[in-house]
């Protein structure tokens, strides 16, 4: 009687280890902080670009899911933002699965003022921040010419979906190698 008990039990907690391990793994997230670059289109005088659906981080994660990377990519970007407020709004943008951050400074700071730091402090600061957390960080500068002056809308400051979408395949394998 012992032994059919013992084994009963031994069984029911196979089986629920059974279920348990079969449960998909929580999928790593990576975040994407920055400007109308980042969500998508700008505001104001400057309201070209696409909508957050077609913007690169929509992409990008639509590129690491064809390559079998389990992973959800927030978009945290913000038209007219500026890196003092970026590094503000950082810690607030993170969830417990958050491995990669993506910061994209933009170039808000050069026309909107009021920050006591620098655009490169407020970047430098986010790095370190994310590092002290075990966070990997990728700074993507210099979209224009990654995403081609060609694929620019008509207000010369946002991409269209073409230029999303080059932006995104560029971020690919960094982005890959990164949640390794």
């Amino acid at each position: 009687m012992l032994l059919n008990r013992g084994l009963v039990i031994f069984s029911v907690a196979l089986l629920l280890w059974a279920i348990w391990a079969a449960q998909p793994a929580s999928a790593a997230q990576v975040v994407a902080i920055g400007a109308s670059n980042t969500i998508g289109a700008g505001q104001g005088r400057h309201h070209g670009g696409v909508v957050p659906s077609e913007a690169w981080p929509a992409q990008l994660e639509q590129l690491l899911h064809a390559h079998g990377t389990n992973v959800q990519v927030k978009n945290a970007g913000l038209a007219g933002d500026t890196t003092c407020n970026m590094l503000s709004r950082l810690d607030g943008e993170l969830g417990p699965d958050t491995k990669v951050v993506i910061i994209q400074p933009g170039g808000n700071d050069a026309w909107k003022g009021g920050c006591a730091s620098s655009p490169r402090q407020n970047v430098m600061q986010m790095v370190q921040r994310l590092r002290s957390r075990h966070i990997k960080s990728i700074l993507l500068l210099r979209i224009g010419a990654i995403a081609g002056k060609s694929n620019l809308e008509v207000d010369g400051q946002h991409f269209n979906k073409a230029g999303h979408a080059a932006i995104a395949a560029w971020l690919l394998p960094k982005v890959a190698a990164a949640l390794r």
